[in-house]
């Protein structure tokens, strides 16, 4: 499929983003060679957003993949590329954003970024990137001035725009109250099992466009998948004769989301862009609004007496 199918998104930054992005955060132990291989393959295949952070140690075999994906042809040049990275909560601190996005970038081999996203809405203890994150290690964020710092790497062009991840209205609303640069987009957790409209419609108020991580519900979910374990959605699919996956990522693209999908499996790769030449019906859409919603708990910390205990930021 040529890159050219894949509709476009454009941001408040006056930049377009390809509304399908290939995630990399890949399960431990982390092996590079893989993450280098399955981009390669999904750019091959006609991927042209990737989304990578410091926390999952892939920007380097990510870099690598662009930069051999130009020797080979496949791309006339890395700004044929749109490439998402995210500051991670150890170096969520005003004199630490400069820092921390130009390592990245050296890791990447690039000279700027398309989108610099703050991964989380708090900070932690400066260190290595790391979970589970340690609750005696978590701070509050100095939001203002980290923003201030990321607005001015948005500056330097270090990066075409800047973002969020995991933000609630409320910090929203506080973030919206001082920026000068305004959230190019927010990146959540969203897929027919977890909605998340309130938030959908509160960004789109703002102009901040919702990018959904999850979007197939895979990780964190102890008791299997309940968006692939769907009888709902399993019947729409059989009814289109699409997937699971397909008619979940339809549904997303249908609600104005973008969305990063994981898969290192060829197949899959292909599979998740074939959405766009079918359209769900309007009984199709009542019958995904009324599946139970599950909130995840996504972040797992270690409490001060050492248990083990989630937290989520939905009100944050």
């Amino acid at each position: 499929m040529a890159s050219s199918k894949i509709p476009m998104v454009k941001l408040n930054s006056g930049h377009g983003m390809p509304v399908v992005g290939m995630g990399t955060a890949a399960p431990f132990p982390f092996m590079p060679e893989n993450t280098k291989s399955a981009v390669i393959d999904a750019i091959k295949i006609g991927y042209r957003h990737f989304d990578t952070a410091t926390l999952y140690q892939s920007e380097s075999p990510l870099g690598e993949a662009i930069a051999e994906a130009v020797r080979l042809g496949l791309i006339g040049s890395r700004a044929e590329i749109f490439v998402t990275s995210k500051i991670w909560c150890t170096d969520c601190y005003p004199e630490l954003v400069l820092p921390a996005l130009q390592a990245t970038l050296r890791n990447l081999q690039m000279d700027y970024l398309d989108l610099y996203l703050i991964h989380e809405p708090i900070s932690v203890k400066p260190g290595p990137p790391s979970l589970p994150i340690k609750e005696e290690e978590i701070v509050s964020m100095d939001l203002k001035d980290v923003w201030e710092a990321m607005e001015d790497c948005q500056r330097r062009g270090l990066t075409k725009a800047i973002g969020v991840s995991n933000f609630q209205p409320k910090k929203l609303e506080e973030l919206l109250l001082f920026a000068k640069i305004a959230p190019a987009v927010n990146q959540v957790e969203i897929n027919p099992v977890w909605q998340q409209q309130q938030l959908r419609e509160f960004c789109q108020e703002k102009g901040i466009h919702v990018t959904a991580f999850s979007p197939l519900g895979g990780q964190g979910r102890e008791n299997g998948n309940p968006v692939m374990d769907s009888k709902v959605l399993k019947d729409i699919a059989n009814s289109h004769g699409k997937t699971i996956a397909q008619v979940s990522l339809r549904w997303l693209y249908e609600q104005g989301v973008s969305f990063v999908v994981k898969s290192f499996k060829k197949e899959r790769l292909m599979q998740n862009l074939e959405i766009f030449d079918w359209e769900l019906t309007e009984e199709d859409h009542l019958k995904i609004n009324s599946i139970p919603q599950e909130k995840r708990l996504w972040e797992v910390i270690i409490t001060k007496e050492g248990t083990v205990k989630s937290i989520c930021f939905q009100d944050m």
